[in-house]
């Protein structure tokens, strides 16, 4: 598996890190940047890695700024990309499950290191309730939001 990793520079600390994380349970990392501490602006890097995952580069993604709202609206406005914010287990849980989330965003001022190793593992470790019993409501919705995207889509 191939997971696309971004960060601008607040959380450029714990993507290396998360990266670390990712390279030891087996997966091939493509780092999108930033490189550095040094300011930047988070929309370069969600985009960069929500373009991996939406051009199949990637098949998951994971971004981190300071609270993981900004990295998720840059990312979310690419067609294909469900990129979601989710600073505890519970919540990267169900985004997997209930609405096949492709993206992780993390917040590096929201959380310390470990609780962001919980929610990176919750988050790659969990699968799309989907094809499972009571499934065909999270499909339903998730195409409802590929309808909402493609209305209103300027690709």
């Amino acid at each position: 598996m191939t997971v696309a990793v971004g960060s601008d520079h607040a959380g450029y600390l714990l993507k290396e890190r998360l990266k670390e994380e990712l390279e030891r349970s087996g997966a091939e990392v493509l780092d999108e940047g930033t490189f550095s501490g040094e300011p930047c602006d988070y929309p370069d890097f969600g985009l960069r890695v929500a373009e991996a995952v939406a051009e199949g580069r990637a098949s998951k993604g994971v971004l981190v700024c300071g609270t993981g709202a900004g990295m998720a609206m840059a990312a979310n406005k690419v067609p294909g990309v469900r990129a979601a914010v989710c600073n505890d287990e519970y919540c990267a849980r169900c985004a997997r499950r209930h609405n096949d989330a492709n993206v992780l965003a993390v917040g590096a001022r929201v959380v310390d290191e470990e609780t962001a190793l919980r929610v990176l593992r919750a988050f790659m470790d969990t699968g799309f309730d989907g094809e499972g019993e009571g499934g065909a409501r999270h499909v339903r919705r998730l195409a409802k939001l590929e309808e909402i995207e493609r209305r209103h889509s300027r690709r």
